[in-house]
């Protein structure tokens, strides 16, 4: 009778929290590899947790702090992926995961205790093939807070569930994502010609697929922002690139958010210029910077962010505007070039 109950049981919490890969695609993450690990492990969940993680070459000692925790922890094993690149990392880690369910986060993020709990709930209660929720964009220092207040704002990234919450149901993309393997494979997986944008367009083919794409508030990543402005400026022009590069292979999902950045960029661009041969030409863009301050009084929450903002905002838009103004076609051409 002990023994039937312990079947019966150990049935019961396969069916409830089966058991979950958690894929981490890792490159220079020497800094924050242990406390993103950390968090998995310690996960309040009663099903089976394994973690790939998927190095890159790495200049940071990245390798020897992965090995260092797989040594200390079975759950933990090491996939090479010798290119670096994100995408083809994640298909390296997807075929070495043993589980139908599959958790990426990645090396510099964090998640909250019931984060895998929370995900598999939802999957199973709505058939989802994928599952995410927040980039809760956090700071240490005073400009990573000013960044992470301009990325949870609609002012800096626009009307985006993932970046300034909503209500939970079906939406278009998540960040990171609790995926159904056999969904992501049945879809051909990761297009490794995205070096950017790769969750955008993964999320897009799986809805094509007839998938459903869920939303949940409960799941939120901790995001630490870029340090220092040029890295900003670098990163938001990458997306600005890499948006465009989406746009072009899949012209039906172009709207309003994604060209706010370059039609900013134009006129801006064209009211200084027009500035030179008529002073009220540069009108659009004094009221431009102007929104900018007068929005930067409203979401910052001390003057030290309140001062920065303005500088950030746009960065952060100018950078994407010209980043998808100047994407090369190359970016978008071809299939998947697994």
């Amino acid at each position: 009778m002990g023994r039937y109950l312990l079947f019966v049981m150990g049935n019961s919490i396969k069916s409830t929290y089966p058991p979950v890969s958690v894929v981490i695609p890792i490159l220079n993450e020497a800094d924050h590899l242990q406390a993103a690990v950390d968090t998995v492990l310690s996960q309040e969940y009663l099903g089976e947790i394994e973690v790939i993680l998927a190095i890159g070459p790495s200049r940071d000692g990245t390798e020897k702090v992965a090995e260092q925790i797989a040594r200390k922890d079975n759950r933990v094993s090491i996939v090479l992926n010798p290119s670096g690149r994100t995408p083809n990392a994640l298909n390296i880690a997807f075929a070495k995961a043993t589980h139908e369910i599959v958790v990426r986060i990645d090396g510099h993020s964090e998640i909250a205790p019931t984060y895998v709990a929370s995900a598999v709930e939802t999957m199973q209660r709505t058939g989802a093939v994928n599952v995410g929720g927040i980039m809760a964009a956090e700071g240490i220092t005073l400009f990573q807070k000013s960044v992470a207040r301009a990325m949870r704002s609609v002012i800096g990234v626009g009307v985006s569930k993932f970046h300034t919450g909503g209500k939970e149901g079906a939406t278009d993309t998540v960040y990171l994502g609790t995926f159904r393997k056999a969904a992501v494979l049945a879809v051909g997986g990761y297009d490794e010609k995205f070096t950017r944008a790769q969750d955008w367009e993964m999320n897009y083919r799986l809805r094509k697929a007839g998938g459903l794409v869920y939303f949940d508030p409960r799941l939120i990543v901790i995001y630490r922002p870029r340090k220092r402005i040029t890295s900003l400026a670098k990163q938001y022009f990458e997306y600005g690139r890499w948006r465009r590069a989406v746009s072009r292979r899949y012209p039906e999902t172009v709207n309003f958010r994604y060209l706010a950045p370059p039609i900013a960029f134009v006129i801006s661009f064209m009211s200084v210029l027009g500035g030179f041969f008529n002073s009220e030409f540069v009108t659009p863009f004094l009221l431009y910077l102007f929104s900018l301050f007068i929005g930067s009084q409203i979401i910052g929450k001390s003057w030290g962010e309140r001062f920065q903002l303005p500088l950030i905002l746009i960065t952060m838009h100018m950078s994407w505007g010209i980043g998808f103004l100047s994407s090369p076609r190359k970016l978008a051409q071809g299939s998947l070039s697994r």
